[in-house]
């Protein structure tokens, strides 16, 4: 029901009054800028005050990210530094060379090869053993005599191998022996350990040999052991004394011994002439070459001759590498 005394204001009123505001407004609109600004200076605080909630939400989500994610991607970041410090050394060692006019376009050092980053599992408990136990076996194709290395440098090589472990003996150990060069001018040597983890000497260096303090020395390949150009320590003394044939060698292992934790395992390259073990027939300990059953297809003097010269390439094979150092006594003790 419509009432019959209605008091208000009009809609044309309303309507004009609507419009000359408008107009007011557009004509001191350029005036409006400092109220405007004061304006929004106070009202700064409530606005961050409304976005605190999204802030501190995103902040927690941050911070209490789960412990797994954050071992996996350590984990990741670790291998990634692994796999680039690798590659760093092996471009330190073309650049050294590249500034001798040497051409190594065709050195094994230079191929790409298989490589896998394996944990530390374990440390030798035996103060006359250095060598440690890693997370990879046979089962991921590690075989003795590999080389490992870690960030820095060569830590040593592995002298036992099991169904899911194998064991590294590292360069530090008395019974480990290494052939080495000095980048600065290619001389030659055998680097063995001295029971000391930041320590290793170069026995037999003749005095006029020339060797000097700070001295680069990488894995040279010979022995077909360890692939050429990795870094392997730096020479911190040299002692020549009267009376002496030879002089005393001191260097410093460039990996940390003492705290490795991520190796890096590497398989040579197809091309590098190092054969791998699985390719290698040899027969089990308790069965005698004798009285393995004879091949129907060759006659029994062949394989006799065949086999002959095979262990007299062995031997000589045996006999290099023992002279440069590249194998290793026997496995240590193992570990309690």
């Amino acid at each position: 029901m419509k009432p019959i005394f209605v008091r208000g204001i009009s809609n044309q009123f309303r309507l004009t009054l609507a419009i000359i505001l408008s107009v007011i407004l557009l004509v001191a609109n350029h005036r409006l800028d400092p109220a405007r600004e004061s304006l929004s200076s106070a009202l700064s605080p409530i606005q961050y005050l409304a976005s605190l909630p999204g802030a501190m939400l995103d902040w927690s989500s941050e911070s209490f990210a789960t412990r797994n994610m954050l071992a996996l991607q350590n984990k990741e970041l670790l291998r990634q530094q692994l796999l680039m410090s690798e590659r760093l050394q092996r471009f330190e060692h073309l650049r050294q060379e590249n500034e001798r006019l040497r051409a190594l376009l065709g050195s094994p050092a230079y191929q790409d090869s298989r490589k896998m980053v394996a944990e530390v599992m374990e440390v030798a408990s035996d103060p006359a053993h250095h060598y440690v136990v890693l997370n990879h076996g046979s089962r991921s194709g590690v075989f003795v005599g590999q080389p490992v290395v870690d960030a820095q440098g060569v830590v040593g090589q592995v002298v036992q191998v099991s169904e899911m472990t194998s064991r590294v003996l590292l360069l530090s150990d008395v019974s480990h022996g290494l052939p080495v060069r000095i980048t600065r001018n290619d001389v030659r040597l055998v680097a063995n350990g001295a029971g000391e983890l930041d320590e290793i000497e170069l026995r037999h260096v003749a005095k006029s040999t020339d060797i000097r303090v700070g001295d680069l020395l990488v894995t040279s390949g010979l022995g077909n052991r360890f692939p050429e150009g990795y870094p392997v320590a730096r020479v911190i003394e040299v002692q020549t004394e009267d009376g002496q044939s030879y002089a005393r060698v001191t260097a410093q292992p460039l990996a940390a011994l003492d705290r490795i934790r991520y190796l890096l395992l590497i398989w040579p390259s197809p091309d590098s002439g190092v054969t791998l073990p699985h390719q290698i027939p040899v027969p089990a300990a308790d069965n005698p070459p004798e009285e393995a059953k004879p091949d129907p297809n060759t006659t029994h003097g062949e394989p006799n001759s065949t086999q002959g010269s095979a262990n007299m390439t062995q031997g000589a094979a045996t006999n290099v590498n023992g002279a440069s150092g590249a194998a290793t006594t026997q496995p240590p003790a193992e570990v309690h």
